[in-house]
């Protein structure tokens, strides 16, 4: 996120350019169209054309989520989407997943939010300390005496 860049900017940066558009001034036509729509999905379109410093923490978090999507990635990989946001911002967050994943999106998702792992993913890798410890189901997971001991220490 570039904070002294608007939403659009910030959205339009994302995407890949030819050498030639660096001296551009103004946005292309398609990659507007793009970024309006991103926003829309995001409900962030009353802010387009705000700074993205002035937007609240949560905003934020959603202003990374919608600028990985201007470029129509096949695999997004999110570190912590709910890191710092409170539970309205983490149910957007779900909610965003769930629809992009049934629209065909695949995502990889790295969270300590037990939660709503539980809840989002399935199947579930657990790592300790970088090394694979279990993977299944979230019944699996809640389950297995190997991740409860790395975890909880029972």
């Amino acid at each position: 996120m570039f904070p002294q860049l608007t939403l659009v900017e910030n959205l339009v940066v994302a995407v890949q350019q030819p050498l030639r558009s660096i001296a551009r001034a103004r946005i292309g036509r398609e990659d507007l169209a793009r970024a309006h729509e991103v926003l829309e999905r995001f409900g962030l379109t009353s802010h387009r054309e705000r700074k993205a410093v002035e937007l609240s923490f949560g905003q934020r978090k959603l202003l990374e989520f919608a600028t990985v999507l201007m470029g129509r990635p096949r695999l997004v990989l999110l570190d912590e989407p709910a890191s710092g946001v409170n539970p309205l911002m983490i149910e957007a967050m779900e909610r965003h997943i769930r629809e992009l994943n049934a629209e065909g999106l695949t995502f990889l998702v790295v969270e300590h939010d037990m939660n709503l792992v539980m809840r989002l993913c399935d199947p579930i890798v657990v790592l300790d300390h970088g090394a694979k410890i279990a993977e299944g189901s979230a019944a699996d997971i809640r389950d297995n005496p190997i991740v409860l001991e790395a975890y909880l220490g029972e």
